[in-house]
């Protein structure tokens, strides 16, 4: 018999905000901002439990709205072109390998572009190219953990959660910014 003890998932608050390249749909845990998805993400999105409902309904003045003020805030600066980095508590789910490979994607610069095998040899093994891809496509932190700055060896947009009309978007918004 199996006696696992099963935690209750972090309670998460999630707004909506305009954006350039469509509405983004953010949430935040109290130890940091949990996603940025965009209407057309494929990946499923957790809706809030009915306990979440409830401290939904308390969270004005939580860690949570601070954080998603401060992404929002974060984000529409960026937008505008006034931000080029992001200092907004993370708290990305995932695997060790995978929280490897996002801390690789936010070593990226701004206005930069690297390939998915530059990314793997950034953690130490050009081999897992393959596997860093996958970790990127599951990267829940789009914009923030600019996976978007990762394309394909011969410098082609491949894909993203947000399409690559968004892609193309912000990568060349981040060179226009670069260039001002």
């Amino acid at each position: 018999m199996n006696s696992a003890v099963r935690t209750a998932p972090a309670p998460i608050s999630i707004t909506t905000m305009p954006s350039p390249i469509g509405v983004l749909t953010i949430a935040a845990s109290d130890a940091g901002l949990r996603f940025v998805m965009w209407e057309v993400d494929a990946r499923s999105m957790p809706s809030p439990s009915e306990s979440e409902a409830e401290s939904e309904r308390a969270r004005i003045g939580s860690q949570r709205e601070a954080i998603l003020q401060t992404a929002t805030t974060q984000l529409d600066e960026y937008f505008r072109g006034e931000r080029t980095d992001f200092d907004v508590p993370l708290d990305p789910q995932g695997t060790p390998f995978q929280q490897s490979a996002w801390a690789a994607l936010r070593a990226i610069p701004y206005g930069s572009t690297v390939t998915y095998g530059h990314q793997a040899r950034m953690l130490g093994d050009v081999r897992k190219s393959r596997a860093v891809g996958a970790a990127n496509g599951k990267n829940p932190i789009g914009i923030v953990v600019p996976c978007h700055r990762v394309v394909g060896a011969d410098g082609s947009l491949t894909g993203f959660a947000g399409g690559l009309a968004a892609k193309a978007w912000l990568l060349d918004h981040e060179q226009a910014v670069n260039a001002r």
